[in-house]
């Protein structure tokens, strides 16, 4: 029972903040730029992989809920570092470059 509940306690945690994550979160290329095809599909993938996350849940199916959760915020983290992608100064949010 006990790794049940800190299983539902970390998905709920990383659905919160992903879900925060992407409606802050921007592509930062020029419409124009080679750069802004690759931003923009990191931003599907992150949401791609959060709608596969609550699918997840929904069936109860936790921990392929918990491993879509955390993709989607690695496409996130990632597109921020890249430069891809801009969520702010938030650094509880996103990994920033430092």
């Amino acid at each position: 029972m006990g790794a049940d509940i800190e299983l539902e306690s970390r998905l709920a945690k990383y659905l919160d903040l992903t879900s925060k994550a992407l409606a802050k979160i921007q592509a930062v290329p020029p419409t124009r730029s080679f750069l802004k095809g690759g931003a923009d599909d990191m931003l599907q993938m992150a949401r791609s992989y959060f709608d596969d996350a609550l699918h997840f849940q929904k069936e109860g199916d936790l921990p392929r809920a918990l491993a879509a959760v955390s993709y989607a915020h690695g496409w996130l983290d990632a597109g921020v570092r890249l430069g891809l992608l801009y969520g702010g100064e938030d650094d509880q949010a996103f990994t920033q470059y430092r």
